[in-house]
């Protein structure tokens, strides 16, 4: 179910996540089509993560990483592939990052380090976790 996280602020430590934890909202869906949505900390910042049984890689947008990450450019790798395809249609790769992500959950963290792709242009709102992370980590809803 979606949460309601009343306090935007910064986490001081990745463990201090928990308390971020919110009560679901009453009478809500947790599910947007085939993609879940999640609060994240990356950088000890609340993000969205996407979890998408569509993706087949990891995916964040650059004018998302632009205006979170400042210094994205210095980590970025290059990838292999340099065109994807979606629904709304081709979107082009500039490269990829690695980023921790921490989980805040009720027994401890869970703590993840995928790569992503990183897209010239795209309407992703957040970091979009794909179905290569999902496999590695044994992610299954």
């Amino acid at each position: 179910m979606p949460q309601d996280t009343a306090n935007k602020n910064l986490c001081k430590h990745t463990q201090d996540a928990q308390t971020f934890l919110a009560t679901p909202t009453k009478g809500m869906s947790y599910i947007q089509g085939t993609a879940t949505k999640m609060t994240v900390f990356i950088d000890n910042a609340q993000h969205q993560l996407i979890v998408d049984s569509g993706a087949h890689c990891s995916l964040v947008a650059r004018n998302y990483i632009d205006h979170h990450f400042p210094n994205w450019k210095k980590k970025l790798f290059p990838t292999k592939a340099k065109n994807f395809k979606s629904a709304s249609g081709k979107m082009k790769s500039i490269g990829k990052i690695i980023k921790e992500i921490s989980i805040p959950y009720r027994k401890g963290n869970i703590r993840l380090n995928p790569d992503f792709v990183v897209l010239e242009y795209s309407h992703i709102k957040g970091v979009l976790l794909g179905t290569d992370y999902q496999r590695m980590y044994g992610i299954d809803y």
